[in-house]
């Protein structure tokens, strides 16, 4: 279901969770990137390379220093204004008015990422034909291995030897269950004839 009204929009936002702001952080690739990798856009992190596609500083290209999360803004190395005092701080950006130009792919967990966002390359997937006959092949062999494993259960309770116990043990069991003395319930027509 999707939510038509603003303020549930803004809210829904504001109080995210952080790995729902993660995703709000994804930017576009490069033409060059999205051929290679096979993906349209991916979250942009600190070490990527990226190019402004909007706004007054459009077309600076630079490496991302800093990601606010809280306030869902990125700050690009080289992007900033000069302040009344004489200092520089750097300028905000929205994620989605950047393009990713070049990749940080030092962590191995945001390759796999790519990998499963469809980064196999066409050599690498299979043709749909064979892959529909190995799932086929699969599916008949599943219910045979099931069968065949109940057989082996059954099988091998039958033939599992009793466990002898020790004299001992039978004497005990047979006190016991001489030593119970059952007590019989009286009946309403017994307490009526008394």
């Amino acid at each position: 279901m999707q939510i038509t009204k603003p303020r549930t929009q803004r809210k829904r936002l504001f109080q995210a969770p952080a790995h729902r702001r993660y995703k709000y952080f994804s930017a576009p690739l490069s033409p060059d990137l999205k051929e290679k990798h096979g993906t349209n856009s991916i979250p942009v992190r600190m070490g990527d390379t990226v190019r402004v596609m909007r706004g007054d500083r459009r077309g600076f290209e630079g490496k991302i220093t800093r990601v606010n999360r809280k306030k869902y803004r990125i700050f690009v190395d080289g992007i900033t204004r000069d302040k009344v005092d004489g200092t520089t701080t750097q300028i905000p950006i929205h994620p989605s008015k950047v393009m990713i130009v070049n990749l940080n792919l030092d962590d191995k967990w945001r390759r796999e990422a790519l990998k499963r966002k469809g980064m196999l390359l066409e050599e690498e997937k299979p043709p749909v034909a064979e892959a529909v006959k190995e799932k086929k092949e699969e599916i008949e062999e599943k219910p045979k291995m099931k069968k065949a494993a109940k057989k082996t259960r059954k099988r091998t309770k039958k033939k599992e030897p009793e466990k002898a116990t020790s004299e001992k043990s039978k004497k005990t069991r047979k006190t016991k269950k001489t030593g119970r003395k059952r007590i019989k319930r009286k009946t309403k027509t017994e307490k009526g004839a008394k």
